[in-house]
């Protein structure tokens, strides 16, 4: 099983940058594809971004494509997400998340497929 912690939110202005970290303290991290979703006060949780167990394969939630990166270090037991150019609605707390996937190169969209969930970092874009 996989015990996840997140780190690297904080306080920024429009246009800064933050990288976050998911580490895992369990688990075999390499057969989990990872996920990182974000909920705003008053809001659904929603997906961000998503990599496949091998990283080969990423995907974006339209709201962040070309700003955020996510990446991941299978022998370290991270992933990341590097975010540039953050805005105000950027404002939420960040959550990982993990589910074992047999295919190398599946991703997973949706926060219901997720097995495994982090406390979560909170990010705040001030304008």
């Amino acid at each position: 099983q996989l015990q996840l912690v997140e780190s690297g939110g904080g306080l920024v202005q429009a246009g800064g940058s933050l990288r976050l970290s998911c580490v895992s303290s369990r688990g075999l991290f390499s057969v989990y594809a990872m996920g990182w979703f974000r909920q705003a006060p008053g809001k659904e949780r929603e997906f961000v971004a998503a990599i496949s167990r091998s990283g080969s394969v990423t995907d974006y939630s339209d709201s962040v494509k070309d700003r955020f990166t996510i990446s991941r270090d299978n022998a370290k037991a991270t992933v990341l997400l590097q975010m540039n150019s953050l805005k105000p609605e950027d404002t939420a707390i960040y959550y990982c998340a993990g589910v074992t996937r047999g295919l190398l190169s599946t991703i997973e969209v949706t926060d219901g497929e997720y097995d495994y969930w982090g406390p979560g970092t909170q990010v705040t874009v001030s304008s």
